[in-house]
């Protein structure tokens, strides 16, 4: 098993959290970044960075976006904070080019960073993004109420400004959360009540301050910009618990990006975690993709 090295240092006024796997062989090659989903956290890829074969040559990085996990906080957060904090992470790290990976919320913030700091962005991996046009349901209704959800948060960081809030919330290990949940997913009952247990707004809420699940919703909701001239792969839930599949693969391909299939519902990594790690490691593998500009 790699060794699973824990980061901590501030930027722009917040706490940078991290874990990391320095490559075993190194090789000039980009770090993989890991960016979470919605009411996440870094753990969330704790499995991937344990097992995959890309630990050999590439430096694997998972970060605590900023108001979650170790990074908590009742700040102001968004989007374009979230990616200063992950160029800040790459340049402590002493890497110039990263292939970034990121589920759910985390690709769309994902998708955001190649655009901010497209010369920093060798490659992207989009599980399970999330875009607006191809909300369906109730996520679709919700994603309506996105500026009233913005103001939402902000009266709850004003809130929290004068001291009203919960006390210290409890981490959540992702990880383990994810084993157990696989254990569940036995019949067609055990897989309704894991839907219902990994889309709660009420079971995230134990773990992240009302301001950050608020303004997650709100970031997540934004439509990010689909990049040109940067290799794409997109792993795509079948069962498309939030989005329609079938509107996420074509507004994908029609930006140059490889879609794959992945028989599950909205959490390829924690359903079905060796396909996920393989169709990665190849498609990375395949990559000409070196980090020549290494600061290291």
């Amino acid at each position: 098993m790699p060794d699973l090295q824990a980061l901590h240092f501030h930027h722009d006024h917040g706490r940078i959290a991290c874990a990391v796997v320095r490559a075993a062989q190194p090789q000039g090659l980009p770090a993989l970044l890991m960016v979470h989903g919605l009411a996440s956290n870094r753990t969330r890829w704790r499995e991937f960075m344990c097992a995959s074969a890309l630990a050999q040559t590439h430096d694997l990085i998972a970060v605590d976006l900023r108001g979650h996990g170790e990074a908590l906080t009742r700040s102001a957060i968004d989007t374009e904070r979230w990616c200063a904090d992950l160029s800040a992470v790459l340049a402590h790290l002493g890497h110039r080019r990263a292939i970034v990976l990121g589920h759910s919320m985390g690709a769309q913030v994902a998708l955001r960073f190649a655009a901010r700091h497209t010369a920093m962005c060798a490659a992207l991996v989009l599980i399970d993004p999330v875009f607006r046009a191809a909300l369906r349901g109730r996520w679709r209704l919700l994603g309506g109420t996105a500026p009233l959800i913005g103001v939402a948060a902000r009266v709850v960081r004003a809130l929290n400004a004068m001291g009203v809030h919960r006390g210290a919330l409890p981490p959540l290990d992702l990880h383990a959360l994810d084993e157990m949940a696989r254990h569940a997913l036995l019949s067609q009952q055990d897989t309704a009540a894991f839907i219902r247990r990994y889309s709660s707004a009420r079971a995230d809420l134990r773990h992240v301050p009302l301001a950050v699940y608020l303004q997650d919703l709100v970031e997540m909701f934004r439509s990010p910009p689909l990049p040109t001239g940067i290799p794409m792969l997109a792993l795509l839930s079948r069962a498309a618990t939030f989005a329609d599949g079938a509107r996420m693969a074509a507004a994908l391909r029609s930006a140059g990006a490889q879609v794959r299939d992945i028989d599950c519902q909205h959490w390829p990594l924690t359903e079905r975690p060796d396909e996920v790690r393989q169709l990665v490691d190849d498609w990375v593998d395949g990559l000409a993709v070196a980090d020549t500009a290494t600061m290291r």
